[in-house]
Formats: structure tokens, C-alpha cells, sequence
């Protein structure tokens, strides 16, 4: 090996140090530059000191400049110089250990002199809430076969689905036949709402079909809300036949009360089969009926409150219906959006420190001699 080309391997040990400080700092800045903006460039001076720094270290006869202790002075003079060994690559690293420091001390304070933030979005929704009672008929008539199994059954299908399209609601369910009850108080828990629903059925009470006791029952459940929108959506497939209040009382509460009133007729036009009779073994005896909705009161009751009534003659134009109350009512929301910024420069500060106070440490105690 020459002595020209001797030189360059301490040049290449030297390297060392300082190449593995500023590709270590390179590598975290670019795992977690992402989401991260610099507040101040004071980090350009910074990173100026550092180019001056590395200059100094590299410059033959500058101040930074290592003694030459790779050969002995009996080596100088001939044409060839001894080739490295491991152990000299190994040396040559650990002398420049403490220059390597302070460069990574500078890439550090370079870093920590731009202010990196991280930037977290916050949402602070609020809703102007709905409060809902989906009112269902249970009388003998819903078991008619016009839709698919039956009224009912079709009815719970698609109230269901309903309540799944409606995430930040409150409803609630009652039930009437000649009489009603409430068979889900107002809640966001939609299992137990759809749950409530599932197990509806009919004959569960006295027979009849009391809409206005049903409404009535509904709106007990919706006067105290203090929702923004209060609905009723009341289904039925006859007249009203029982109960101690008349439809039009009821629909009077709910105006009272500014509840709103989406009113649904069930049924074909036309004949139905429908249960007419129980026979001994308890099953139903079907036959065919004059399908009678008191379509005029359901209008009234609609118009009075402010909501809309709608006919429902299979169970795909129940399912339209339902869609287009979703559409009516939906929940309005005020989002307030703003950032929260974190300032992410104090662990480069921090590694600034530990790096120059460990150059202090080793030119004060190991490499003392070699630094002199």
C-alpha cells in the first residue's frame, strides 16, 4: 500500500463517528416527522454550525486536526506503509468518539432549534338531539298475510332497520292493542330497543285496536324530553276500536307538546287474508277481509302535529316510508374543530446534553492523552 493511499484510511475511520450520529438523528426525524410542523427556523443557524463543524473536523491542519500515531516514525520513509488492521479501524473510530459526539450534540440542538409541535386535531361534537317512540299495532289484524310472513313481523323487520340508520338517537317503543304499554323507555341502547321490538306480539293484550290510547301512551313518554325534536312514528292497520281516548285528543297532547306525528297505514287495497277466528288448538283461521284504515284520522293527526302520513301496501314501500322519515329527521350536529399542538423538542434537547456531556466525560478521562 502507498502512502497515498495509506492517508485516506484514517480519513475513512474518522468518518465513522459522525457519519453514524447524523444518520441516527436522519432516521428518528424521519420516523416521526409525520404529523409534525416546525414553529421557529432558527434551526437553519443550527444546522449551519454543524457544516462549520464538520468542516473544522475534516480539515487536515485545522483545529480539530488528530495527531498521526498510525505508524512509527521508522515507517514514514518507505514507499510502502503497513496496511490497517481491524484493531486500527477500531482505534481510529474511538479517538474521533468525542467529535462524533459533538456532531450529534449539534444535529440534536439543530432539530430542537426548529420547535417541532405535533398537531392533534380535537372534535368537540354536540347534537341537537331527536328523541324518538316508535308506536306499533299489535292487534289480531297485523297477523294478516298481505306482506311477508305477516304485518307484524314485516313492521318489526324494517323498524329495526330503522333504529340501526339512526346511531345517536334516543327511542323509544310502546305497544297497543285495546290498550298499551311501553315496552322500551326512550334509550341509545339500540339492542335493547331492537331486542324490545323482536319480542312483540300479539295477544300480549286485551284485544282492540286503541290508536288513540297508543299516541296518548307515546306522548307520556316524549313530554318530559328535553330534545330538541320529539317524534312519534305510529303504526296501524285498522280504526281506532278501544281505548278511553279518541285519536284526535291524543294528537291534540302531542301538538301541545311539540311533538311531531308520522303516522303509517298497513295493508293492501283491497282484501286481506286475515285471522278471523282462534280455533281449538290455538293457531289463527284465516280468511279473507275488506282491509279498513281510518286513513282520514291518521291524515288529521299527521297535518295537526306537523308530521306526514304515508300508506304502506307491502312490506318494500313500508321500507321506502321509513327511508324517507330518516330523511326528514335527521340529527343535526355542531362540531367545533380545533389543534392542540405539543411541543416535541425536548427530547432533542435532552439528547443534546447527554451527547456533549459524554464528549466532556471521555476527552476528560479516556481519551485525556489523545485529546491533548
Amino acid at each position: 500500500m502507498t502512502m497515498r493511499e495509506a492517508h485516506w484510511q484514517p480519513l475513512v475511520a474518522r468518518t465513522i463517528p459522525h457519519a453514524i450520529a447524523l444518520l441516527g438523528v436522519a432516521m428518528v426525524w424521519a420516523v416521526e416527522r409525520e404529523g409534525v410542523t416546525c414553529a421557529e427556523q432558527w434551526g437553519w443557524l443550527g444546522l449551519a454550525i454543524l457544516t462549520l463543524h464538520l468542516v473544522l473536523v475534516f480539515l487536515p491542519s485545522g483545529p480539530y486536526a488528530t495527531q498521526g500515531m498510525w505508524w512509527s516514525p521508522s515507517d514514514l520513509h518507505k514507499v510502502e506503509a503497513p496496511g490497517w488492521t481491524l484493531l486500527d479501524w477500531v482505534v481510529g473510530a474511538w479517538l474521533e468518539l468525542p467529535r462524533g459526539l459533538r456532531t450529534l450534540g449539534l444535529a440534536a440542538l439543530s432539530v430542537a432549534m426548529f420547535r417541532p409541535q405535533t398537531a392533534s386535531t380535537v372534535e368537540n361534537m354536540t347534537r341537537e338531539g331527536i328523541d324518538m317512540v316508535l308506536a306499533m299495532d299489535l292487534s289480531g289484524s297485523m297477523l294478516s298475510k298481505d306482506f311477508k310472513p305477516n304485518r307484524l313481523e314485516s313492521a318489526k323487520e324494517v323498524a329495526m332497520e330503522f333504529v340501526d340508520s339512526r346511531p345517536f338517537d334516543r327511542i323509544g317503543v310502546v305497544a297497543y292493542e285495546g290498550e298499551a304499554f311501553t315496552s322500551v323507555p326512550i334509550t341509545t341502547d339500540h339492542i335493547v330497543v331492537k331486542n324490545g321490538l323482536d319480542q312483540l306480539n300479539t295477544g300480549q293484550l286485551q284485544g282492540g285496536t286503541a290508536i288513540g290510547t297508543g299516541l296518548a301512551t307515546a306522548v307520556n313518554r316524549l313530554k318530559g324530553s328535553e330534545a330538541e325534536s320529539k317524534v312519534v312514528v305510529l303504526l296501524t292497520d285498522g280504526e281506532n276500536n278501544a281505548g278511553q281516548i279518541e285519536p284526535r285528543d291524543a294528537a291534540q297532547l302531542s301538538e301541545l307538546n311539540g311533538i311531531r306525528v308520522y303516522t303509517i297505514g298497513v295493508g293492501t287495497i283491497g282484501k286481506a287474508k286475515s285471522p278471523v277466528a282462534i280455533l281449538p288448538n290455538g293457531n289463527y283461521k284465516y280468511d279473507w277481509v275488506d282491509v279498513r284504515i281510518d286513513e282520514a284520522t291518521l291524515q288529521e293527526i299527521a297535518t295537526s302535529t306537523g308530521g306526514r302520513y304515508f300508506r304502506a301496501t307491502n312490506a318494500d314501500k313500508l321500507e321506502e316510508i321509513y327511508q324517507e322519515i330518516d330523511a326528514l329527521e335527521r340529527t343535526q350536529f355542531n362540531v367545533l374543530r380545533y389543534q392542540r399542538k405539543t411541543e416535541a423538542s425536548g427530547a432533542w434537547v435532552l439528547l443534546t446534553m447527554v451527547a456533549l456531556a459524554m464528549e466532556f466525560v471521555l476527552k476528560s478521562t479516556l481519551l485525556k492523552s489523545a485529546n491533548a
